[in-house]
Protein backbone atom coordinates (compact mmCIF):
# COMPACT_ATOMS: atom_id res chain seq x y z
CA UNK A 1 0.00 0.00 0.00
CA UNK A 2 2.85 2.52 1.05
CA UNK A 3 4.42 1.80 -2.45
CA UNK A 4 0.82 2.92 -4.30
CA UNK A 5 0.72 5.97 -2.23
CA UNK A 6 4.29 6.91 -3.08
CA UNK A 7 3.93 6.10 -6.99
CA UNK A 8 1.09 8.06 -6.72
CA UNK A 9 2.62 11.13 -5.01
CA UNK A 10 5.74 11.08 -7.33
CA UNK A 11 3.02 10.68 -10.48
CA UNK A 12 0.82 13.72 -8.99
CA UNK A 13 4.08 15.74 -8.49
CA UNK A 14 5.18 15.05 -12.41
CA UNK A 15 1.70 15.67 -13.85
CA UNK A 16 1.80 18.80 -12.29
CA UNK A 17 4.85 20.22 -13.83
CA UNK A 18 4.09 22.58 -16.65
CA UNK A 19 6.11 24.46 -19.45
CA UNK A 20 5.55 27.67 -16.78
CA UNK A 21 7.48 26.06 -14.30
CA UNK A 22 10.35 25.07 -16.38
CA UNK A 23 12.71 28.26 -16.28
CA UNK A 24 12.67 31.12 -19.09
CA UNK A 25 14.66 30.54 -22.32
CA UNK A 26 15.05 33.42 -24.45
CA UNK A 27 14.53 33.21 -27.90
CA UNK A 28 18.25 32.85 -29.83
CA UNK A 29 19.70 35.89 -31.07
CA UNK A 30 20.55 36.15 -34.74
CA UNK A 31 21.86 39.41 -35.00
CA UNK A 32 25.71 38.28 -35.95
CA UNK A 33 24.63 35.87 -38.47
CA UNK A 34 22.11 38.30 -40.05
CA UNK A 35 24.56 40.81 -40.41
CA UNK A 36 27.69 38.11 -41.80
CA UNK A 37 24.55 37.29 -43.93
CA UNK A 38 23.48 40.36 -44.97
CA UNK A 39 27.07 41.52 -45.88
CA UNK A 40 27.87 38.69 -47.84
CA UNK A 41 25.02 39.16 -50.20
CA UNK A 42 25.78 42.86 -50.21
CA UNK A 43 29.15 41.98 -51.56
CA UNK A 44 28.67 39.13 -54.06
CA UNK A 45 26.15 41.42 -55.81
CA UNK A 46 28.32 44.52 -55.91
CA UNK A 47 25.47 46.80 -53.79
CA UNK A 48 25.76 49.88 -52.84
CA UNK A 49 23.41 49.55 -49.76
CA UNK A 50 23.25 52.17 -46.67
CA UNK A 51 22.58 50.39 -43.03
CA UNK A 52 20.75 52.26 -40.78
CA UNK A 53 21.27 52.25 -36.50
CA UNK A 54 18.25 49.39 -36.65
CA UNK A 55 20.02 47.08 -38.59
CA UNK A 56 18.25 47.61 -41.85
CA UNK A 57 20.29 47.53 -45.42
CA UNK A 58 18.21 49.43 -48.04
CA UNK A 59 19.24 50.20 -51.65
CA UNK A 60 18.02 52.91 -53.57
CA UNK A 61 17.91 52.17 -57.19
CA UNK A 62 15.77 54.91 -58.33
CA UNK A 63 14.67 57.53 -55.30
CA UNK A 64 11.15 58.67 -57.13
CA UNK A 65 10.01 61.91 -57.78
CA UNK A 66 6.83 62.04 -56.13
CA UNK A 67 5.41 62.10 -51.94
CA UNK A 68 7.55 60.58 -49.67
CA UNK A 69 5.91 58.30 -47.46
CA UNK A 70 6.12 58.34 -43.31
CA UNK A 71 5.77 54.96 -41.38
CA UNK A 72 2.16 55.53 -40.70
CA UNK A 73 1.22 56.30 -44.80
CA UNK A 74 -0.73 53.45 -46.67
CA UNK A 75 1.17 52.79 -49.62
CA UNK A 76 0.54 50.60 -52.73
CA UNK A 77 4.09 48.67 -53.26
CA UNK A 78 5.01 46.35 -56.23
CA UNK A 79 7.40 43.88 -54.80
CA UNK A 80 9.33 40.41 -54.62
CA UNK A 81 10.31 39.09 -51.43
CA UNK A 82 13.61 36.13 -51.48
CA UNK A 83 16.11 34.51 -49.31
CA UNK A 84 20.03 35.71 -49.60
CA UNK A 85 19.84 32.46 -51.67
CA UNK A 86 17.23 33.43 -54.21
CA UNK A 87 14.67 31.60 -53.48
CA UNK A 88 11.46 33.56 -53.83
CA UNK A 89 9.02 33.00 -50.31
CA UNK A 90 6.41 36.38 -51.92
CA UNK A 91 6.80 37.21 -55.68
CA UNK A 92 4.06 39.59 -55.24
CA UNK A 93 1.42 41.15 -57.61
CA UNK A 94 1.87 42.50 -60.87
CA UNK A 95 -0.90 45.15 -60.00
CA UNK A 96 0.84 45.78 -56.35
CA UNK A 97 -0.70 45.51 -52.84
CA UNK A 98 -1.83 48.64 -50.99
CA UNK A 99 -1.34 48.32 -47.51
CA UNK A 100 -0.63 50.38 -44.14
CA UNK A 101 3.26 50.68 -43.34
CA UNK A 102 2.40 50.61 -39.46
CA UNK A 103 0.50 47.21 -40.19
CA UNK A 104 3.36 45.25 -41.28
CA UNK A 105 6.74 44.16 -40.34
CA UNK A 106 9.30 46.57 -39.08
CA UNK A 107 11.33 46.25 -42.27
CA UNK A 108 9.15 47.63 -44.06
CA UNK A 109 7.63 50.18 -41.71
CA UNK A 110 11.23 51.77 -41.70
CA UNK A 111 12.67 50.96 -45.71
CA UNK A 112 9.68 51.99 -47.65
CA UNK A 113 9.90 55.96 -46.26
CA UNK A 114 13.29 55.92 -47.70
CA UNK A 115 11.44 56.38 -51.37
CA UNK A 116 9.18 58.37 -53.16
CA UNK A 117 6.56 57.86 -55.51
CA UNK A 118 8.19 55.90 -58.37
CA UNK A 119 11.28 55.37 -56.56
CA UNK A 120 12.12 51.46 -56.19
CA UNK A 121 14.99 49.77 -54.68
CA UNK A 122 16.20 46.81 -52.20
CA UNK A 123 15.36 46.07 -48.70
CA UNK A 124 18.19 43.33 -46.88
CA UNK A 125 16.19 43.07 -43.52
CA UNK A 126 17.62 41.12 -40.57
CA UNK A 127 15.28 39.01 -38.71
CA UNK A 128 14.89 40.76 -35.87
CA UNK A 129 13.05 43.52 -38.38
CA UNK A 130 11.18 40.54 -40.12
CA UNK A 131 9.36 38.09 -38.67
CA UNK A 132 11.78 36.95 -35.47
CA UNK A 133 13.52 33.91 -34.46
CA UNK A 134 10.03 31.74 -35.39
CA UNK A 135 9.05 30.11 -37.97
CA UNK A 136 5.97 32.27 -39.33
CA UNK A 137 3.89 30.83 -42.02
CA UNK A 138 6.48 29.04 -44.06
CA UNK A 139 9.46 31.56 -43.39
CA UNK A 140 12.11 29.57 -40.86
CA UNK A 141 13.24 31.70 -37.81
CA UNK A 142 16.06 33.75 -37.85
CA UNK A 143 15.65 34.38 -41.69
CA UNK A 144 17.17 37.47 -43.56
CA UNK A 145 14.20 38.69 -45.67
CA UNK A 146 15.34 40.44 -49.46
CA UNK A 147 12.58 43.15 -50.72
CA UNK A 148 12.71 44.26 -54.31
CA UNK A 149 10.18 47.15 -54.09
CA UNK A 150 9.17 50.21 -56.21
CA UNK A 151 6.90 52.49 -54.54
CA UNK A 152 3.77 53.28 -56.89
CA UNK A 153 1.62 55.42 -54.90
CA UNK A 154 1.11 56.91 -51.24
CA UNK A 155 -2.47 57.04 -50.93
CA UNK A 156 -3.31 58.78 -48.08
Amino acid sequence: MRRIISILVVFTFFSCLSPENEPYTPPKDFTSENEKEITDYIAKNNLTAQKTSTGLYYVINEPGEGIQPTASSNVTVIYKGYYTNGTVFDPGKPEGVSFGLNEVIRGWTEGIPYFKTGGSGILLIPSHLGYGPDYYRGIPGGSVLVFDVKLISVNN
